[in-house]
């Protein structure tokens, strides 16, 4: 088991890191013309923290049989994975300006042996916890001891074959799998509790027999202190359950579920950018 020990430092470096990839996000989807933003932006914090501290892997060698893998269920929120996985070094950043165009490995949702560091195809809402417990059940069978992390939407959370896994994961108590919930109360259509209310959605999760634990998903301590602890819960599988803010970092976007999938004006490209440079400034002095 492999615990993640987080100092200040560090803790400073992900948050900068975190910045770097919205503005990187923005600026492909920008580029675009298309896309969904407000998810990406909300789960930048959580991609730093993965791929810069808690991951077992290495991007030199994106098929390493030990390495930890990672299920991007909600595909839609790609452009915050594929930002993150041009800073970690799995291709150049210039070639996020191909995001969503013909011939692009960063197409609008991920597809695995497209582009390195993706495990799994996705798109379709509900499939990827299912994907994620054959990968942690066939790990287990293999004697192998990476993990699996789910990354999953809240508004997925209305499909039936999600609850279907949820409840093979706790029958086969897959503890080698943590599932991720970016509970940013949108959707697509408006709000989750509108469309169809979720809550209490930890309770559900305590009644299929999982461990559950609720942290703020922008504070990267608090997620990375969740995930050794479910690193060390041996009897059941772990969903985290990080309330984020759709569109964090840009505030004329945020907790708007319009910008769930909307294109940019030219002002409203400016602008967010602009947003996005003061946040970049502020983390720095913040630490200073």
């Amino acid at each position: 088991m492999n615990i993640c020990t987080l100092h200040e430092e560090k803790l400073k470096f992900l948050e900068e890191k975190a910045a770097a990839i919205r503005y990187d996000l923005i600026e492909a989807v920008i580029n675009a013309g298309s896309g969904h933003i407000a998810g990406p932006l909300g789960m930048a914090d959580i991609f730093s923290a993965l791929y810069f501290h808690i991951l077992n892997h290495n991007p030199k060698r994106p098929n390493w049989a030990d390495r930890d893998r990672v299920v991007l269920s909600n595909g839609h929120i790609c452009p915050v994975l594929y930002a993150t996985l041009a800073h970690a070094g799995y291709f150049p950043i210039k070639e996020l300006e191909t995001l969503r165009k013909l011939g692009s490995r960063l197409q609008g949702h991920p597809h695995r042996g497209s582009c390195p560091g993706v495990e799994t195809t996705s798109g379709p809402l509900g499939s990827g916890l299912s994907q994620a417990a054959g990968l942690a059940l066939a790990a287990r069978l293999n004697q192998e001891t990476h993990y699996t992390y789910c990354l999953l939407s809240d508004g997925e959370h209305e499909e039936g074959n999600l609850w279907e896994a949820a409840m093979f994961i706790a029958k086969n108590k897959l503890n080698n799998l943590i599932a991720i919930v970016d509970r940013n109360n949108i959707q697509i259509d408006g709000m989750t509790e509108t469309v169809m209310p979720l809550e209490p959605l930890g309770k559900k999760y305590e009644a299929f027999n999982w461990q559950v634990l609720e942290i703020d998903g922008h504070n990267i301590k608090q997620f990375v202190d969740a995930v050794n602890i479910a690193k060390a819960t041996y009897e059941k599988p772990t969903v985290i359950i990080a309330h984020t803010i759709p569109g964090k970092g840009v505030d004329f976007m945020e907790y708007d579920y319009h910008w769930h999938s909307k294109t940019f004006s030219k002002d409203e490209a400016k602008l967010a950018l602009s947003e996005l440079r003061t946040l970049k400034g502020r983390i720095q002095s913040e630490h200073q």
